[in-house]
């Protein structure tokens, strides 16, 4: 009895022991790629970014614990979005957090295997990111920047704040809104029923668009709307000065136009977006099956006004936008 009880417990202990060493080691180190389409510095994109982390953290996945991040800022350049792209994929990350459709499209030409969370892409499908929003399918998903609707309440809001406009220039870098048409589309139906022509205003540079917006400056029906795309974000300072120089009334889609001085802004909360990819990310790299993880669109919306921009242009903002705005700035 005494032999059979000391075999027994040797083979407990035998059994006790690799288990007891597997739970006393660290959960093993995930790799995440993410690559923004912002210049490194930019505080919208730091933003951003820390939205994302502060909810992995709160999901359990902290950096230099159980995950890396390697990260990638293309600044809105072609070259630079290829060559990282290229570094990115050959690192064989867990999965990869992408910023917009550039980044995403660079990403996606060179892997079908590694997992790609997008944050704000506009038209998923006609990028062939995924094949339907439902059930993705393939190694891309994530979060859409908009409804292509909205473009039409950018021309509403506008003609709202300033009802003498009656030509809109439309400014977007065709290199960094290959969607610009689906968003074009409504506007211009927007337009006929509005009494406003809609105009298509490709710009590659800021020569380019001074030179443009410059030219309206003797006209007192006109308005301006910033289509989002990485350059107009990283040029947002500039495009609001020029705007407010010519008298020029414009409508822009994130809140932090306005903060920085812009009249009026309807868009999507991003940062809300990034917290989202980060939920998908965390579902991810617990086992998650990425195509079946569907496409998602926004939910929280933010409408902010800038009275002290609406009295340097001699505009009353009307009672309906001052009840709908989420934030008034004084």
């Amino acid at each position: 009895m005494r032999r059979r009880e000391f075999i027994a417990l040797v083979g407990c202990l035998a059994v006790a022991k690799p288990v007891a060493a597997r739970a006393q080691q660290p959960d093993r180190m995930r790799r995440i790629g993410v690559m923004m389409a912002y210049a490194e510095g930019e505080p919208e994109g730091r933003l951003f970014i820390g939205a994302f982390r502060e909810e992995l953290k709160k999901l359990g996945w902290e950096e230099g614990r159980n995950v890396q991040i390697d990260y990638r800022w293309t600044a809105g350049d072609a070259a630079l979005r290829q060559r990282f792209a290229k570094e990115m994929i050959s690192q064989q990350p867990d999965v990869i957090l992408s910023n917009n459709t550039p980044t995403t499209a660079a990403l996606a030409e060179r892997t079908h295997a590694i997992p790609i969370v997008f944050a704000l892409v506009v038209d998923p499908i006609g990028d062939h990111f995924v094949a339907d929003l439902p059930r993705p399918g393939g190694n891309v998903t994530g979060f859409t920047a908009l409804e292509t609707t909205i473009s039409s309440k950018w021309l509403e809001l506008l003609k709202e704040i300033a009802p003498s406009i009656k030509r809109v220039l439309v400014l977007f870098n065709p290199a960094t809104a290959p969607y610009a048409d689906i968003l074009l589309a409504p506007l211009k139906a927007a337009g006929s029923s509005l009494q406003a022509d809609v105009i298509a205003t490709p710009v590659h540079d800021m020569s380019e668009l001074n030179t443009i917006v410059s030219t309206q400056s003797d006209r007192s029906d006109a308005g301006l709307i910033s289509l989002p795309d990485t350059f107009t974000t990283s040029h947002h300072v500039e495009i609001i000065s020029l705007a407010e120089r010519n008298r020029i009334p414009s409508i822009y889609p994130y809140p932090f136009f306005t903060k920085a001085g812009g009249l009026l802004s309807y868009g999507i909360d991003i940062a809300d977006n990034f917290r989202r990819a980060a939920v998908y990310v965390d579902r991810i790299l617990r086992g998650a099956n990425l195509g079946d993880l569907p496409v998602q669109t926004p939910v929280k919306y933010v409408m902010t006004v800038n009275l002290t921009t609406a009295k340097t242009l001699g505009l009353a903002v009307p009672t309906s936008i001052l009840l709908r705005a989420d934030e008034v700035i004084e």
